[in-house]
């Protein structure tokens, strides 16, 4: 288990349909060093909805590289990319994207281990508008809850900094709710 990329952005105005919107889903790798991960997420990184997105609970945003070739076809069968497209890190609004750790294997409370930081698995991603536009469909939001692949928002336990390529302890908590039930709840909701 291993970050492989370390991603920010930052908000801007882009038109989503017949509207402008505020978003700072298009996030993009950060090309060298370590990056300073603070108890409100990665220096260099904004969030444009507070309300939804950031804060304490929802500093940082991991997203499984395993689920790229899934998303991938699912854009090719969509018309917006070419089969052999790669996904962009970052275009999932993702400030981690990981490798060897899936939603599968989390639960709320777990603790990853990094080399210079500690963060915690607070809850699942909830897609929105915004992710239907990054991802080029409409149907983007609704196929994430299907697959349930939503990633983690995970709170910052011990500050620090995190850099690609670091490895990844997983320190399970008390394993009460998964990250998975947790999302499946709340789409019925």
């Amino acid at each position: 288990m291993k970050v492989l990329q370390v991603c920010t952005g930052r908000a801007q105005e882009v038109t989503v349909g017949p509207r402008r919107v505020v978003t700072a889903i298009g996030k993009r790798p950060v090309s060298a060093g370590p990056v300073a991960v603070g108890p409100l997420g990665l220096a260099g990184d904004e969030q444009a909805d507070p309300t939804v997105h950031g804060g304490p609970t929802k500093a940082l945003y991991a997203y499984p590289s395993e689920h790229h070739a899934f998303w991938s076809t699912v854009r090719a069968q969509a018309r917006v990319a070419l089969w052999d497209e790669p996904i962009a890190p970052g275009l999932f609004g993702e400030n981690l994207l990981l490798q060897g750790l899936t939603e599968g294997q989390l639960w709320i409370g777990d603790r990853l281990r990094l080399p210079g930081c500690v963060l915690a698995v607070s809850e699942p991603r909830h897609p929105c508008f915004k992710f239907n536009a990054a991802m080029g469909f409409a149907q983007a939001s609704k196929l994430m809850v299907q697959s349930g692949y939503c990633g983690a928002y995970l709170a910052v336990i011990e500050p620090g900094q995190v850099r690609a390529g670091d490895p990844i302890e997983l320190l399970p908590g008390p394993r009460e709710v998964s990250l998975g039930e947790l999302f499946r709840a709340r789409a019925r909701a």
